[in-house]
């Protein structure tokens, strides 16, 4: 009797993941533990292995669709088994065969270009193949990126258009400039540039007289080349989340700037202290973590969720922490961070990171936090509004580090600066304590190492 696969559930709150490709075909003999397909949940990415060994008689769901957990999503069993009573719904969920033909012809068949004129050629077979649709793969869309193609703009040889790696490898890389002069003035685009890699740049083309722009425009279709992205995994769980808490809360912002030297001179004795001591890999952003949880334990009330009609404060300190993904925002939490050493929380924030980077992490680690630090400082924002990670009652902004002017008897100083941000839940605390909240984290931080003495 034929083995199904399920697809399995990731964490108490996953509900669907979607597939992000397949490393088999139907007809592939597979064993037990080999990975069958990689799928994505709202929080991170893992594989599918197969549960049994034999032949891969059917994959039930194509690449980029979103399955809900313990859904069977393929068969494995002996050549010519009938798994009719596996199969899903066919309405919902049946692939065609050429969808599955395409898809493993995405993997198995990307053609290699060798010069500019096999580009330009092969960019005019595929243009004559197909239609611009606006959707493209995820492996189709890295490679726009590291090609400065336009993906959106790409003729789609895959599953109803869409655009695949072997249509972006056949494009013609040109910088927006260029097109835009190109379109306008009806010029031709050369097949190799003199921008880098031989991308095409807008002074390659020749010159447009000017009373020719606005015929060439006015014959263009409006408004041109569009993307449509579909909200789902993480940005679908962000948005939810980001709406949800502006509705339901009364957010209020106060921000602050506090003297950055102890910070600055603690962070450049780390670095060069002796390689045995280990704390050459501590950051700014540890010191400010570590600071806020000093912090949390004189304020409860902002180490806090509000649930409606009572408040939940928490005895320890979770400390939930931004992290920028390529799969966008995510925030897992470091749990009992009052109990840990600058060190430790240090390693552990980096290790919560690496996974969410890497797209790794357990989705269980992404959900308990009592408080929130996000920093933007790295991006050289000076002030901002952080949005509550609600239920939590606060979270923290940190800003760029700028130096301030400061009276000093009677001269004028400049002295660096690091801004806070901190938003909170005014429902559950008032504006005094808050504002208490960023006076104690400016006197932790202007003399850290006093603070970790204490």
């Amino acid at each position: 009797m034929a083995t199904e696969v399920l697809m399995p559930r990731q964490g108490q709150s996953v509900e669907s993941c979607i597939i992000i490709e397949w490393k088999v075909n139907e007809g592939d003999v597979v064993t037990e533990g080999q990975a069958l397909c990689e799928v994505e949940t709202d929080k991170a990415t893992f594989e599918v292995e197969a549960t049994a060994s034999g032949t891969l008689l059917g994959i039930f769901y194509p690449a980029e669709a979103d399955v809900e957990v313990l859904k069977v999503i393929a068969a494995i069993g002996e050549p010519g088994e009938d798994i009719s009573a596996l199969r899903p719904a066919a309405e919902s969920s049946e692939i065609s065969n050429t969808e599955q033909e395409t898809s493993n012809d995405e993997v198995k068949e990307e053609p290699k270009v060798e010069s500019p004129s096999a580009v330009q050629n092969l960019t005019l077979d595929v243009r004559n193949s197909g239609s611009v649709t606006g959707f493209a793969s995820p492996r189709a869309k890295n490679l726009a990126a590291k090609k400065g193609v336009d993906a959106s703009s790409i003729v789609g040889t895959g599953p109803n258009g869409r655009v695949i790696e072997r249509d972006v490898a056949a494009a013609q890389a040109v910088t927006p400039a260029a097109q835009a002069k190109a379109v306008a003035g009806g010029l031709d685009i050369p097949a190799v540039g003199t921008g880098m890699g031989g991308r095409v740049v807008a002074s390659d083309l020749m010159s447009v007289a000017p009373d020719a722009i606005g015929e060439a425009v006015a014959s263009m279709d409006f408004p041109g080349a569009v993307n449509d992205i579909p909200v789902k995994g993480v940005r679908k769980v962000v948005a939810g989340r980001m709406l949800n808490s502006l509705q339901t809360t009364a957010q209020l912002t106060l921000n602050t700037s506090v003297d950055a030297r102890s910070v600055l001179d603690y962070r450049s004795k780390c670095k060069n202290a002796p390689k045995e001591a280990d704390v050459g890999g501590i950051s700014i952003n540890d010191v400010v973590l570590y600071a806020t949880v000093k912090t949390l334990g004189e304020f409860p009330e902002l180490n806090a969720h509000m649930l409606g009609n009572k408040i939940v404060e928490f005895g320890n300190v979770h400390l939930g922490f931004a992290v920028d993904t390529p799969r966008g925002l995510m925030v897992p939490v470091i749990r009992y961070a009052n109990l840990m050493t600058l060190k430790q929380l240090s390693a552990e924030t980096k290790r919560l990171a690496k996974a969410c980077i890497e797209g790794t992490i357990d989705p269980d680690a992404l959900s308990g936090g009592t408080f929130t630090v996000t920093n933007l400082g790295a991006m050289g924002i000076e002030s901002f509004t952080p949005v509550l990670n609600a239920p939590e009652v606060g979270i923290l902004g940190v800003c760029s580090i700028q130096p301030k002017p400061v009276v000093n008897g009677g001269d004028v100083d400049f002295v660096p600066h690091m801004g806070l941000s901190l938003t909170f839940d005014h429902a559950a605390a008032d504006g005094a304590p808050a504002a208490r909240f960023l006076a104690s984290m400016r006197t932790k931080l202007a003399a850290f190492e006093l603070t970790l003495a204490g």
